[in-house]
């Protein structure tokens, strides 16, 4: 019995015990959500070359150290920050007010984390969001001082990617992260946007007129264009049956033109076998005639021809005989020439000056020569030549041709 009683005393025990261990296991296990982050303080840890005092839990779970570690949680999900300005100059200074709505949301990677954790750990959230309005707005002020009115009325998506990029800087060094920012609304209290909008809308009016015009001219064109085309068509419509005219005006002139070539054809050649009947005519006339040339005039010609021939051979026969008979007299005084040797040449000379002074003395009938006188040079040129021929003739052969004739003349 004894046993039993200290048995279940035992159990009770360590039942208790249990449960006193996993109510202070619970109490020192620490769950992380996927939209928060644990920052256990009271460690020690290197960050970016610099000692912290805490960790960081990201998902997941960890147990916290009793009375070294303090849990804080940072909640991840997004702040929406309503940002608006009034009066903020613009570039060229128009004051303009500024509607839009942001996402900002704390950073859950490090190094950014580590800024939020030094900046807001232990702060009421709504704390948090006025800080990051007020950044916000800030860094709308000063992308809205680089742009003019048109800029940022005109192209809203262009303001807020510069306002991102001005922001983004200053909300990293405190941690935050800007997802989106939207510009709802841009207006101003002097009315200039609305000029804008006037001038806009001026703008827009005319370029509705300039395309109603275009469109008008277009379809004034356009019309234009198919009476152009129509007319062509009517033209070319003519053209091809003023081609088909032509064409069967060329058929019938060829028509034309291969009856007359067979018509002409056919006349030539009626022109031609006549001209062969009479070629064939003329050509027995010629053969006729031919036969009378050759019997009246050929043959006599002839004959004629063989007579002469003959004639000339006979006188022919006749010169060639004189020709020898020269020829033999030629040798003879050769010969005799050669005999005579030295003196063959003035008996030659003798014999022909014989011939010569019997032709001169039948001239002289009853002249008598007393002397021979020479003339002055400017006279008596006959003269003068005969002399010196008489001398010339003594020179050569010795015979004085004065008294010569001197003694002819007294016979």
């Amino acid at each position: 019995m004894d046993i039993l009683i200290s048995f279940g005393v035992l159990l009770f025990v360590i039942a208790f015990m249990g449960a006193a261990a996993t109510a202070v296991f619970r109490n020192l296990l620490y769950i992380c959500g996927p939209n928060e982050v644990l920052i256990f303080s009271g460690g020690q840890r290197i960050v970016e070359g610099r000692q912290v005092g805490y960790r960081v839990i990201k998902g997941g779970s960890s147990v916290r150290r009793p009375l070294l570690e303090r849990v804080d949680r940072l909640d991840l999900t997004n702040m929406i920050i309503e940002v608006s300005v009034t009066s903020a100059y613009s570039k060229g200074g128009i004051p303009l007010n500024i509607e839009g709505v942001a996402n900002v949301k704390i950073a859950g990677h490090e190094p950014v984390l580590n800024n939020a954790i030094e900046r807001f750990l232990g702060w009421q959230r709504a704390a948090i969001v006025q800080v990051a309005k007020d950044t916000l707005e800030g860094n709308l002020r000063g992308v809205l001082s680089q742009l003019t009115p048109e800029q940022v009325n005109e192209d809203k998506i262009t303001f807020a990617e510069k306002l991102l990029e001005e922001a983004e800087h200053d909300l990293t060094k405190l941690g935050l992260v800007l997802d989106t920012l939207k510009v709802q609304n841009v207006s101003d209290d002097k009315g200039y946007l609305k000029s804008i909008g006037r001038k806009q809308s001026a703008e827009l009016v005319t370029r509705s007129k300039i395309a109603e015009a275009t469109s008008r001219t277009n379809a004034i064109q356009r019309d234009a264009e198919n009476r152009k085309n129509a007319r062509l068509t009517s033209i070319e419509s003519e053209i091809a049956v003023a081609r088909a005219e032509n064409s069967r005006r060329v058929a019938d002139a060829i028509s034309r033109r291969d009856a007359l070539v067979a018509e002409e054809t056919a006349r030539v050649k009626a022109l031609v076998a006549r001209s062969e009947g009479e070629i064939k005519v003329q050509g027995a006339r010629v053969e006729q005639v031919k036969r009378q040339l050759e019997a009246d005039v050929i043959t006599p010609a002839t004959a004629d021809m063989h007579a002469q021939i003959s004639a000339a051979k006979g006188a022919a026969a006749s010169i060639v005989e004189d020709g020898r008979a020269t020829a033999t007299a030629l040798a003879a005084q050769i010969a005799t020439w050669k005999q005579g040797g030295t003196n063959a040449r003035d008996i030659f000379l003798t014999q022909r000056l014989q011939v010569l002074l019997d032709q001169l003395v039948s001239t002289l009938g009853q002249v008598k020569v007393d002397r021979i006188t020479m003339l002055p040079a400017d006279r008596g040129g006959s003269a003068r030549t005969g002399l010196s021929l008489a001398e010339e003739v003594k020179g050569a052969t010795g015979i004085d041709v004065g008294k010569l004739v001197e003694g002819l003349a007294k016979r």
